[in-house]
Parts: C-alpha cells; structure tokens; sequence
C-alpha cells in the first residue's frame, strides 16, 4: 500500500509532464488536505475522513472519522458503522486508498 499511495501521489503531479515545483511531493501531498478518503485496511474495514496528515513512513491520519465494517448476514444492514474522530492508519494496515475529487480533476491526474 505504501507503494500505492507513493504512486499516486505522483499521479498528482504537472499534468504537463515537467519537472517543476509543482512536481516536488510536499506540493502533491498538499492538493490531498482536507479531501475525503476512502482508505481500506487488511482485515475488510474502511475508514472515511478527511485527509489531515501523511508522514514519511507512509501512515495516514484522518479525522472526522467513521469505521465501516462488514456484519454478520443476519443483519438488516450489511455495513456497520461507527464515528471515531481522528485516526492514525499505519501503513503495513493499509490496503486500498481513495481519494474524493471531481471529473476534471480525474481527467487531468489520467494525462500524466
């Protein structure tokens, strides 16, 4: 996982392709804060929050929180869910990364 986020935080680079400030990984890293994120750890739960911290060993913390969970079949619901607030996801737990963001912005992380 830290191989993916590593990547896509590249992805957030220069559309154009140059190597220019814009393509340094703090100033990727900076076009993430504050977006929601969808991250999925090893053991099938999801966190939402917004995109707070991402530190050199690639953990990630994000606040305003909430755990998804898969229930048991005889539930009504299949997903259960709780508010945690901020939370540190280590990146050996890390299993998938999303980050919210509109068409265009997808469009232009595609031409890199």
């Amino acid at each position: 996982m830290e191989q993916e986020v590593g990547e896509s935080l590249i992805q957030l680079g220069n559309s154009d392709g140059s190597n220019s400030s814009s393509s340094d990984p703090v100033t990727r890293v900076r076009k993430l804060l504050f977006r929601r994120m969808l991250v999925g750890i090893k053991d099938g739960r999801f966190f939402l929050g917004t995109f707070h911290c991402l530190d050199k060993q690639g953990n990630i913390i994000l606040q305003d929180t909430i755990e998804y969970r898969s229930t048991r079949q005889s539930s009504p619901s299949p997903m259960e869910q709780r508010c945690l607030g901020l939370v540190l996801i280590p990146s050996s737990c890390q299993n998938s990364c999303h980050v919210d963001c509109s068409v265009e912005e997808q469009l232009s992380l595609l031409k890199v």
